[in-house]
């Protein structure tokens, strides 16, 4: 299977300027493939955030057809280059770990903006990527919960039978319903279009009830 056959197709009717924006997928893609960590597709394994940044992509289509320009890029480029900051060059524990993802976070934001800055958007249009990829005002700003709900997704849809597969029910029944709470309801009734493993089934039932 080609990586690039799974990828949808934005609607360019939104897009300003199609070949900037061409040119912003293809930088942030380029530094993802560098990734040394490999997801396995089929029988080909990829880099990790390469393909991450291709479902998160996909996924806020599926969320809005009519999806934006820089919601479709800071959907991309939302864990670029995640491979540079390392947990365990933080403390361990629970103050260690919040560092760490506040750090991530303002990390992506910045790789993306430099991206951005290099092939010419604008000062205003880079700051609202910033803010979507920083997660600023989920709640109340509707592209960032589109973000969100999109990231949630894809962990369940791709990351979420492993982790069941290693944790028991105790642990993961609370991860779920801290998804759940930062999910939008439109997200939550797109979890039905997703399949499940048995297991993962009820321990959604029992997370979302």
């Amino acid at each position: 299977m080609n990586i690039r056959d799974l990828e949808k197709s934005a609607n360019f009717e939104n897009i300003k300027s199609p070949k900037r924006f061409k040119k912003a997928i293809e930088k942030i893609d380029s530094i993802n493939q560098k990734d040394p960590n490999l997801w396995k597709l089929g029988k080909i394994q990829y880099p990790r955030e390469w393909i991450f940044g291709i479902y998160h992509f996909n996924q806020v289509i599926d969320l809005d057809p009519n999806a934006s320009e820089l919601l479709l890029i800071a959907a991309r480029g939302q864990h670029i280059a995640r491979w540079m900051s390392l947990r365990k060059d933080y403390p361990e524990g629970r103050v260690g770990y919040l560092k760490w993802r506040a750090d991530l976070k303002v990390f992506h934001a910045n790789k993306c903006a430099e991206i951005l800055r290099e092939i010419g958007y604008t000062d205003p249009e880079i700051e609202i990527v910033k803010k979507l990829n920083l997660k600023k005002n989920i709640k109340s700003n509707l592209e960032c919960q589109i973000l969100e709900d999109s990231l949630c997704l894809v962990f369940l849809e791709q990351q979420f039978d492993d982790l069941a597969k290693k944790y028991p029910e105790e642990k993961m029944v609370p991860i779920l319903q801290k998804t759940a709470k930062k999910m939008s309801q439109n997200g939550i009734e797109k979890i039905s279009s997703l399949s499940f493993t048995p297991r993962c089934q009820d321990l959604l039932k029992k997370a979302f009830g």
